[in-house]
């Protein structure tokens, strides 16, 4: 039971972590340049403490999709990657988890939807051809 409410009284509903993280990255691409946690968080929909904010930062920070300079006792953000970067990252490092790496990438291969997969399929091709593969 929860304290604090009415009940009649609805709570807000929760954000799950990946929703804060990609609305903190949107917000930080929508950026001028380097911001501040504080910038942040009034650009960001809802009552969020700053305490979140510096929180979402930090895993964002650790994740290698946002890089922080230091500005006085403080940080200021910088984005490193969009929504898509950082579900790359994700993806990146569940793989590096993974002890044959080779059944991983051949069992998602084979579950993708067959429009995914060509694309996949060409997106392979076209880095083959730049010379990055």
């Amino acid at each position: 039971m929860r304290t604090g409410h009415g009940a009649g009284d609805a709570l807000p509903p929760r954000r799950g972590q990946g929703e804060l993280e990609a609305q903190v990255l949107a917000v930080l691409g929508g950026a001028p340049g380097p911001v501040t946690a504080a910038w942040v968080r009034e650009r960001l929909p809802g009552t969020l403490a700053y305490t979140t904010v510096m929180t979402i930062l930090t895993r964002l920070h650790a994740k290698g999709a946002v890089a922080r300079e230091r500005a006085g006792r403080s940080f200021d953000w910088i984005p490193v990657a969009d929504g898509a970067g950082l579900a790359a990252l994700r993806m990146r490092k569940v793989l590096d988890g993974e002890a044959d790496r080779q059944a991983v990438l051949a069992s998602f291969v084979t579950s993708l939807p067959p429009g995914d997969e060509q694309l996949l399929r060409g997106l392979l091709a076209r880095t083959d051809e730049e010379g990055g593969g």
